[in-house]
């Protein structure tokens, strides 16, 4: 009987996210746009890597929202008053350590033998080891399921031919008449 999926990841952005999905012998992406979903499955015999690095733009997600925040808590704290442009400041500067915190983005390639896909496996790299763990995991007890069929699995021995046949040599085969027939 097979297992069920069970969800490992889930990746979200602006337009939709990406559910990642293991079962037995197959690692399932469910991505969803608005009202579609579209479905990438990857069997485990045929990955060859799963690669996942930090984004390059991942300090922007640091140093944008962080300096807008800043600068409009200065510009608030002098036009309207202090403590609003304390508050927006404030939310600033928890913006900045809440993504320290979570750690730099992830993008992520899958590489099987016949294709190369990019697809966000993980939100944050910190989160990579966790889910690579259990990929791995389910790999291993792939292939190794199939190491074990393959040995139990014994080739059958190659038919001999008896004293008897190859003392007489080649056997006439006899050849029905081929006469074309009408069919009566």
């Amino acid at each position: 009987m097979e297992r069920p999926f069970r969800k490992i990841s889930r990746v979200r952005n602006l337009l939709g996210a990406i559910k990642w999905y293991l079962s037995d012998d197959c690692l399932l992406a469910a991505k969803r746009v608005m009202y579609t979903v579209e479905y990438r499955r990857f069997y485990l015999h045929d990955l060859e890597s799963i690669v996942v690095w930090p984004s390059r733009t991942w300090m922007w997600r640091l140093i944008v929202p962080t300096a807008v925040f800043v600068v409009l808590g200065v510009a608030f704290s002098q036009w309207v008053n202090f403590m609003t442009g304390a508050i927006i400041g404030g939310i600033g500067l928890a913006w900045a350590v809440l993504e320290l915190a979570l750690g730099p983005t992830a993008k992520s390639r899958i590489r099987t033998t016949g294709a190369s896909v990019d697809l966000p496996l993980v939100q944050r790299t910190r989160r990579a080891r966790k889910v690579l763990t259990k990929i791995d995991a389910a790999v291993r007890a792939t292939r190794a399921e199939v190491a074990q069929t393959a040995v139990a699995v014994k080739s059958p021995e190659p038919l001999k031919p008896s004293a008897q046949t190859a003392a007489e040599g080649p056997a006439a085969v006899p050849i029905a008449d081929a006469t074309p027939t009408n069919g009566s």
